[in-house]
C-alpha cells in the first residue's frame, strides 16, 4: 500500500514537471515574437521620429509670399498660329479675412480635415495610402494635405510617383516653417487652379457665377470647394450634373463634421446652379472646340490639367488654321443665308487627313460662347441617306458590281414599305445610279440582298461604335451616329480601305524647348479591299458630278454623299478628296424639324464646299490613285442579273393568276393592258430635289421593253 502511494506521488510530480517545461517552451516562443514586434514598432517610431526631425530641420523658403503663378502655356496650330494661350486667365488675390468661413470649412472638410493639427503632412493618411498603393503595385491613392497641394502647385507637377511624393513632403515641411497656417490656407486659395481659366477662389466665383466670393451662397461655395480634385471633370460649364454631384459630396462632408446644420445641408443640396455666361476669354480662343479636344487628348497622354495650364508648355497641334477659319466663317455665313439664325440652329464640322490622321478643322457648333456642347464627339444623330455608302460597301465586298442592275420600284420587307422621295421610281437601273440618285428602295433591296449582319459588320470595322439596331431600316440611316466616327469611316473610302485614327497633337515642348511628347506613327487598320474603295469612290464621284450633291462641287476630284432624314431633323454632307475627309451636320439642338428646303444637298453641301476649297489648297487638283473603274450606262436588253428581279417575277405571276381573262371582251383586255403599262412606267424623276435622272445611253432606250402578260390575247400584242 505504501509502495503504491509512493509511485502515485512520483507520477504526479513528473506530470507537473512536464507541464512546467511545456509552458516554459511556449512562453519562450511567444516572448520572442513579442520582442520582435516591439523592436519593429520601436524602429518604426524611431524612423518616423528621425524623419520628422529631418523635416523640421529643413530651412524656410525665401520670398514665398510674393509667388504668383507663371502661366505661359500656349497651343499652336500646325501653321504656327497661336490658337489658345493660358495667359488669358482670371487671377484675383483675396485676403483670408475676406474669404467666407463656409468656403474655408468646405475646403478643409473635403481636402484636409486635420489641416490645423498637422505639420504639413498627415501620417495616418500617409500610412493608409501607402498600404493601398503597395497592394495595387502603383500609386492609386494620395494623402496630400493642403500644404502638400500648395507645394505641388508652387514648385512641382502632378505626376503620381513616389519620388514626387517625397519632394512634396520636404517642400510642405519647409512651407510650414516659413508661413503660418492661415497664410498657407490663403496662398492655397489664391493659387489653386479651379478650371475654366480660373486661378484662385475669387477668380472661380467670377467666372462661374459672375459675382464676388463674398456674395456666393453655401451651395456655390461648396461647388468651388469640390473643384481642386479634378478641375476639368467637375467644371460645371462642361458637366453640370457631375459638378452638382461633387458639390453634394462636399456638403455631406461639411454636415458630418458639423460645420453646417441639417437644414443648411438640405437647402444647399436642393439649390439649383445658376451659372454665368461663358467669360470673354473663351471667345478669344481661335478654335475653342478643338482646344477642348486637345486638352482631353493631353490628359489621355498623362498630362494633368493644372500641369498643362501652369507648365509653360508649347503644344503644337495638327490644326490648319486657314481651314479652321474658313470652317467658322462657312458655318456662320451659310446658316444665316438659309435663315438658321437662332441659338437652337446648329452645325458641326470635322475634317481630317485619311492618309496620316491629322485633324485639319474642327467645329462642334456655331458659337462656343453660347454653347460648349461638342456636336462632333458627343451628339448622336441619324445620318439619313449618307449611311447608304456603308450598305453599298458591304455589297461590293460580297462581289456585287457598280454596273450590276437593281430594281428601283416599291417593295415591302415584313411590315416595312420604304418609298422614294416624291414616290418617283425608275425601274431597273445600275447600282451606281441607285446610289447617285439616292434611291431609298434600292438601298432597302441592297441590305436585303447582302444581309443586315454584313452591313453592321462593315459599319463596325469602319469605326462606328454607337449601338446599331438589327433592322432593315438602318439602310436609310435610321440609326444615330457621331460625326467624328462617321467621318472617320468615310476616310477608308479615300485611303484604299485603311481606317486611320485621327489625332490632334504633334508634339509638346517645355519652356526650354525640350520635346516631352511626340506623336507616334499613325495607327491604321486595313478593313476594305482596294477594289471596294476604288468602286465606292467612282460611285460617290457621280453624286457630286450628276447627283444629289452637285452643290458641293469644288472643281477638283472629290466624292461624297448627301443625307437627309425623313422628318427633316438632320442634314449631312460627307465627302472627301485623296487628302482630306470632311463631314458636315446641320440640325436643331432640340431635335425639332427644319424647313424642308434644308437638305443634305443644300446647307451642309455648301458648308462642305467652303471648307474643302481651303483645306485642299496645299494638294492642288490631286486625283485618287486607284485602278480605273468604268461605270457603264444601262443598255436595254443587256444580259445582266437585276437585283430584285426574282421578286418582280413572283409579283407578275401573282398578277397573272389574279387577272380574269376567260370572260373578258377585247375592250376589257385593252383596259387591263393599259393599267399594267401604267404600273410599270419608269418616270425619270430624282429621289431628292437635286437628283438627276439616270444617265441614258446614246440611241438606246432607257429601259427594257415592258413585258406583256401572257393572259393578253395574241390579237392585242
Amino acid at each position: 500500500m505504501t509502495k503504491y502511494k509512493v509511485n502515485s506521488k512520483a507520477k504526479k510530480i513528473a506530470k507537473e514537471n512536464i507541464s512546467k517545461n511545456s509552458k516554459k517552451k511556449q512562453g519562450g516562443f511567444f516572448s520572442t515574437l513579442k520582442f520582435l514586434f516591439l523592436m519593429g514598432c520601436a524602429c518604426a517610431l524611431a524612423g518616423v521620429a528621425s524623419f520628422e526631425l529631418y523635416l523640421s530641420s529643413l530651412p524656410p523658403i525665401n520670398n514665398l509670399e510674393q509667388f504668383k503663378p507663371n502661366i505661359v502655356t500656349k497651343i499652336y496650330s500646325a501653321d504656327e498660329e497661336i490658337i489658345k494661350t493660358f495667359t488669358a486667365y482670371t487671377y484675383e488675390k483675396i485676403e483670408l479675412k475676406d474669404i467666407p468661413e463656409n468656403l474655408k470649412k468646405a475646403l478643409i472638410a473635403t481636402e484636409d480635415k486635420n489641416f490645423y493639427r498637422h505639420h504639413g503632412y498627415d501620417l495616418s493618411g500617409l500610412v493608409r495610402s501607402t498600404v493601398q498603393n503597395v497592394i495595387a503595385g502603383h500609386v492609386v491613392q494620395g494623402a496630400s494635405t493642403l500644404t502638400q497641394q500648395l507645394a505641388r502647385v508652387l514648385f512641382l507637377n502632378n505626376e503620381r510617383t513616389f519620388d514626387r511624393k517625397l519632394k512634396e513632403l520636404f517642400i510642405a515641411a519647409r512651407i510650414e516653417k516659413t508661413i503660418s497656417k492661415d497664410q498657407i490656407l490663403e496662398m492655397y486659395m489664391n493659387n489653386v487652379y479651379l478650371g475654366a481659366g480660373a486661378y484662385g477662389v475669387e477668380g472661380a466665383s467670377q467666372i462661374y457665377f459672375d459675382k464676388h466670393l463674398k456674395d456666393c451662397t453655401l451651395s456655390e461655395l461648396a461647388l468651388i470647394a469640390g473643384l481642386p480634385q479634378a478641375p476639368s471633370v467637375y467644371n460645371p460649364f462642361n458637366n453640370k450634373d457631375l459638378a452638382i454631384k461633387r458639390r453634394n459630396q462636399v456638403l455631406m462632408r461639411m454636415y458630418k463634421m458639423r460645420y453646417i446644420t441639417k437644414a443648411e445641408y438640405e437647402s444647399a443640396k436642393s439649390a439649383d446652379v445658376k451659372l454665368a455666361k461663358v467669360p470673354q476669354y473663351y471667345t478669344t480662343n481661335k478654335a475653342p472646340y478643338f482646344c477642348d479636344y486637345v486638352m482631353k487628348e493631353l490628359e489621355k497622354l498623362g498630362f494633368d490639367e493644372t500641369e498643362i495650364t501652369q507648365g509653360g508648355y508649347k503644344v503644337v497641334t495638327t490644326l490648319d488654321y486657314k481651314a479652321q477659319k474658313a470652317t467658322d466663317e462657312a458655318i456662320d455665313k451659310n446658316l444665316k443665308n438659309w435663315g438658321l439664325r437662332g441659338d437652337n440652329n446648329q452645325a458641326a464640322v470635322f475634317s481630317f487627313s485619311p492618309v496620316d490622321g491629322r485633324i485639319i478643322a474642327y467645329a462642334g457648333g456655331k458659337n462656343y460662347a453660347k454653347s460648349q456642347y461638342d456636336r462632333v464627339t458627343q451628339a448622336v444623330r441619324p445620318p439619313g441617306s449618307s449611311f447608304k455608302p456603308i450598305v453599298y460597301a458591304a455589297a461590293l465586298e460580297k462581289g456585287i458590281s457598280p454596273n450590276d442592275m437593281i430594281e428601283d420600284r416599291p417593295l415591302t420587307i415584313g411590315k416595312w414599305s420604304p418609298r422614294n422621295y416624291g414616290n418617283k421610281y425608275r425601274g431597273p437601273i445600275p447600282v451606281y445610279t441607285a446610289l447617285m440618285v439616292s434611291s431609298n428602295v434600292c438601298a432597302a433591296r441592297m441590305i436585303k440582298e447582302v444581309g443586315i449582319r454584313s452591313v453592321i459588320q462593315t459599319a463596325r470595322v469602319l469605326g462606328l461604335e454607337t449601338p446599331i439596331e438589327y433592322d432593315y431600316t438602318i439602310a436609310l440611316g435610321s440609326n444615330g451616329v457621331k460625326l467624328y466616327e462617321f467621318t472617320r469611316a468615310y476616310g477608308a473610302f479615300a485611303n484604299g480601305g485603311f481606317v486611320v485614327q485621327p489625332y490632334a497633337i504633334e508634339r509638346v515642348e517645355t519652356s526650354r524647348g525640350k520635346v516631352v511628347y511626340k506623336a507616334p506613327k499613325t495607327k491604321f487598320t486595313h478593313q476594305l479591299s482596294l477594289n471596294t474603295s476604288a468602286q465606292m469612290t467612282a460611285m460617290l464621284k457621280t453624286v457630286i458630278s450628276n447627283g444629289t450633291g452637285r452643290a458641293a462641287s469644288i472643281g477638283k476630284p472629290a466624292a461624297g454623299k448627301t443625307g437627309t432624314t425623313d422628318d427633316n431633323k438632320d442634314a449631312y454632307f460627307m465627302g472627301y478628296t485623296p487628302n482630306v475627309v470632311t463631314g458636315v451636320w446641320v440640325g436643331n439642338d432640340d431635335n425639332i424639324a427644319m424647313n424642308k428646303s434644308i437638305q443634305g444637298g443644300t446647307v451642309p453641301a455648301l458648308i462642305w464646299k467652303d471648307v474643302m476649297k481651303v483645306a485642299t489648297e496645299p494638294y492642288g487638283n490631286a486625283d485618287f490613285n486607284y485602278p480605273e473603274v468604268k461605270l457603264i450606262p444601262f443598255a436595254a436588253g443587256s444580259n445582266v442579273k437585276i437585283i430584285g428581279e426574282e421578286e418582280q417575277e413572283t409579283e407578275k405571276k401573282q398578277e397573272e393568276q389574279e387577272t380574269p381573262t376567260d370572260n373578258m371582251n377585247s375592250e376589257d383586255v385593252a383596259k387591263q393592258v393599259n393599267k399594267i403599262l401604267k404600273q410599270t412606267e419608269t418616270p425619270a424623276q430624282p429621289v431628292q430635289q437635286q437628283a438627276q435622272p439616270a444617265p441614258k445611253p446614246e440611241q438606246k432606250p432607257a429601259t427594257a421593253p415592258i413585258p406583256i402578260p401572257m393572259a393578253v390575247p395574241e390579237s392585242l400584242h
